[in-house]
């Protein structure tokens, strides 16, 4: 028998933890959430430098795999995304980041009133528990924790020292005043510890007697009568009812597939997998935005970096000294610094820098067996679009995943400035001095424009930011999938609030947005707030 809700939540990540704390604070409110993956467990998880174990185990991520690409030099785009309670933000490496304002200014002016920087900005304060940051861009009274570092790695620090000898300036907080500049980063830990948005929201909902949370449960489609969500089918046939509403928060990926296997989607391509329509909706899975990084990695004169450390004696004496004392490298987020730059003259960062104290592989190359420092400039704005279809309608069967990474020039353009620059920051004093010689890209490619341009085919990778296949818009914009209050065109009791909602990928981390979204979503469903008045 079908049991019933007043809401079901599909997907337990970054925006789904938030989405279930939040309705199941209504005692009176039935709420269910359903995760595909299993529970956060695996200590691995929140030991921050210990998430490459996370990604290289494969148990708590599923890798979306597209078909081989001749803007990839023939490669597929492979995005790794959560598996797990928590999602993405169990996973990746604690980034603070909230993008720029004038991310949240153009959402306005695309015709969504109330999504401006204005509107947002005391969300994401709310949402924060800035542990040394209150002002009029922070808060300290939130559920999420943002942290200064614990560790500072030396190639880390080199390299802050290194960027500011290529004319870069100094920045200690990039969700501030202004975004540019190079330093370390705020993360989301607490006390040396990750704190994922399930120990941020999850937590202290999970006790709650009007919320079940459901693990390894696959999500089949969602069920209607006529216009109306009635609940949702899970894969194993069983039924679950809701009430009131069906949000949906699993990643920009999933979520246009469980809409297309739920009859929502471009009617034709639908018709022909025979799925019966609910309702045409053409923009559902278009749309899609990534960023993507190409490195530039140098080797050290000294074996200094951390290559190794997680082996024999040494991964005992660092696991000792995070027991006894939460301090020492397992409390870095490893990916310790980086920061934003203006290279196109844009008049604000299109690039930025993610620096790994150690030479880095790719999703499909393994790394130099090296001691070195890796960095990686991404565009921050891709024009670049792809899509997420179904391949049938088997609800088991993966979509049909087309990154289109690199398929607009301007893209390739940025990365080469940006591979540039990043060549420059490696070659300043700073870290001139540690280096013996550069790997990556081979030295004078970058006099090339072919080469460099071959270069980045080759290597560009995702830094795991999927978003906007389920886009917000105006009703006059044909491909927009979801009015401002996140709610589906078309239906009743259904709304989207995961980054697949961005209309336009924000200039930064995903994480953080995410957890904004899913914020608004569950205050417009409790009507503490409205986008009426605009």
């Amino acid at each position: 028998m079908s049991e019933e809700f007043d809401y079901i939540v599909v997907g337990g990540g970054s925006s789904g933890c938030v989405m279930a704390s939040r309705l199941s604070e209504e005692s009176g409110m039935r709420v269910l959430l359903i995760e595909s993956g299993r529970n956060d467990t695996n200590r691995w998880i929140h030991i921050p430098a210990t998430f490459f174990k996370v990604l290289e185990g494969g148990r708590d991520v599923v890798a979306y795999v597209g078909e081989p690409s001749e803007d990839l030099n023939g490669r597929p785009a492979i995005v790794p995304q959560g598996h797990v309670i928590g999602g993405g933000s169990s996973v990746n490496a604690m980034l603070y980041i909230r993008g720029q304002s004038d991310d949240y200014n153009s959402w306005g002016q695309l015709g969504l009133p109330g999504w401006s920087y204005k509107d947002v900005l005391p969300v994401f304060s709310d949402l924060e528990s800035n542990i040394v940051l209150s002002d009029e861009f922070h808060g300290a009274e939130g559920e999420l924790s943002v942290s200064e570092r614990r560790h500072a790695h030396p190639l880390s620090n080199a390299f802050i020292r290194a960027a500011q000898e290529a004319g870069l300036p100094y920045n200690p907080d990039f969700n501030g005043a202004a975004q540019e500049g190079v330093g370390f980063y705020q993360t989301t830990t607490r006390d040396g510890r990750r704190w994922s948005s399930a120990q941020a929201f999850l937590r202290q909902a999970e006790g709650r007697s009007n919320l079940k949370i459901m693990t390894e449960t696959r999500v089949a489609r969602v069920t209607f009568d006529g216009k109306r969500v009635s609940g949702v089918e899970l894969e194993n046939g069983t039924t679950m009812s809701a009430k009131g509403e069906v949000i949906l928060c699993a990643g920009a990926i999933e979520t246009p597939r469980l809409l297309q296997l739920s009859g929502i989607g471009n009617a034709e391509e639908l018709s022909q997998l025979d799925i019966s329509i609910v309702h045409d909706l053409p923009g559902v899975g278009e749309n899609f935005q990534d960023h993507m990084e190409s490195t530039v990695q140098g080797e050290t004169h000294d074996p200094i970096s951390i290559k190794g450390q997680d082996k024999g004696l040494k991964s005992v004496r660092h696991m000792l000294e995070y027991m006894v004392n939460r301090t020492g490298l397992l409390t870095s987020n490893v990916v310790e610094c980086g920061g934003f730059a203006d290279l196109s003259d844009a008049g604000t960062p299109d690039v930025q820098f993610h620096v790994l104290p150690f030479m880095v592989g790719g999703l499909d190359r393994d790394p130099i067996d090296k001691h070195g420092i890796a960095i990686g400039p991404c565009f921050l704005r891709p024009r670049s679009r792809g899509s997420v279809k179904l391949a049938s309608s088997n609800p088991k069967d993966p979509a049909k995943f087309n990154s289109g990474a690199l398929s607009d020039r301007h893209d390739v353009e940025v990365l080469m400035r940006g591979v540039r620059k990043g060549i420059e920051i490696l070659e300043a004093p700073s870290l001139a001095k540690l280096i013996s010689r550069r790997h990556l890209p081979e030295p004078g490619i970058e006099k090339d424009d072919s080469a460099l341009e071959d270069y980045i085919r080759q290597t560009a990778k995702t830094v795991f930011h999927p978003s906007s296949t389920v886009k917000m818009g105006p009703d006059t914009d044909r491909m927009a999938c979801l009015d401002g209050e996140l709610r589906v065109r078309g239906v009743q009791g259904l709304r989207v609030a995961d980054a697949s909602a961005m209309p336009n990928l924000v200039s930064g981390n995903t994480n953080a947005p995410t957890m904004m979204i899913a914020e608004r979503c569950s205050r417009f469903m409790r009507g503490l707030e409205t986008l009426n008045g605009y």
